[in-house]
């Protein structure tokens, strides 16, 4: 059966948990970071259900698989920003498994949705 709306889908559903999981992350960020990594690691995890949804009401697969590719690009920064967080010491190990695993989930299930879709 077809998701009949994008809300429907459970990569979008994963994608909003992460987004929710990156923003209790970085409420533990240092205050000076608001305006610097903080914010671009909530763009970026807003930014992966927002293409999700944005290609699934687009109407073609071809539009679809754009989007996707996006969310997955976006993914990608954000793996990279978490890692930095990390290195960084604004957060230890444990406060980003949740964030970490989810992003791992996202990016499989875009994977192959891009795959499916060419």
């Amino acid at each position: 059966m077809q998701a009949k709306s994008h809300k429907d889908l459970i990569v979008w559903q994963r994608a909003m948990s992460l987004v929710k999981a990156v923003y209790m992350l970085t409420e533990k960020f240092p205050s000076r970071e608001i305006y610097g990594l903080a914010s671009q690691m909530r763009r970026a995890a807003v930014s992966i259900p927002s293409n999700i949804s944005e290609g699934r009401n687009r109407g073609t697969a071809k539009d679809f698989a754009h989007f996707l590719r996006m969310a997955y690009g976006s993914s990608a920064e954000l793996e990279t920003q978490i890692e930095i967080s990390n290195q960084l010491g604004f957060v230890d190990g444990s406060q980003i498994h949740e964030a970490n695993t989810l992003l791992v989930e996202v990016s499989k299930m875009l994977r192959a949705m891009i795959s499916k879709l060419g």
